[in-house]
């Protein structure tokens, strides 16, 4: 992967419905000659999927938490990760150090709903506890990386 590579990427993560011609011309390179690199970039791994961004609150999902997963002495990570997968609720999840397994973000209608997930989350074999900072309000997310902080990534 090379700097070029990094400019389409940047410019993808910017705008994933961009053509190969907008792109080309951001890159200075010609439209085929980006439909290549991104193809390759596609069958290597790096870029995994598109996808199109949604307001959580147009939709009916005005509730957000991060909940931190404390897990049993003898739980099984990946047992516990399959479980949270299954959540609809769950949208992320990271595993982490410390006293934490797992912090997932949870994003559901209402206050009930959430404590109807934690319910269910408390339920996973592998689960003693859980920890919930409930969101207020999201200054940015999801935001991509320009270029420039792109450019040492290897």
């Amino acid at each position: 992967m090379d700097a070029l590579d990094r400019q389409i990427i940047a410019a993808l993560r910017a705008n994933g419905r961009a053509t190969y011609a907008e792109l080309g011309r951001q890159v200075g390179l010609s439209a085929s000659a980006v439909h290549e690199r991104v193809g390759k970039l596609e069958s290597s791994g790096v870029i995994v999927g598109y996808h199109a961004v949604v307001d959580p609150s147009a939709v009916g999902l005005g509730v957000t938490a991060l909940i931190g997963i404390h897990p049993t002495d003898i739980a099984d990570d990946n047992e516990v990760a399959d479980a949270l997968s299954e959540l609809i609720e769950v949208e992320s999840c990271y595993r982490v150090a410390g006293d934490e397994s797992f912090i997932v973000k949870v994003r559901v209608a209402t206050v009930d709903d959430l404590e109807r997930s934690l319910g269910r989350l408390r339920r996973i074999h592998g689960v003693a506890r859980t920890r919930t900072t409930v969101v207020l309000s999201t200054r940015f997310e999801g935001r991509p990386n320009t270029s420039d902080e792109m450019g040492d990534v290897t």
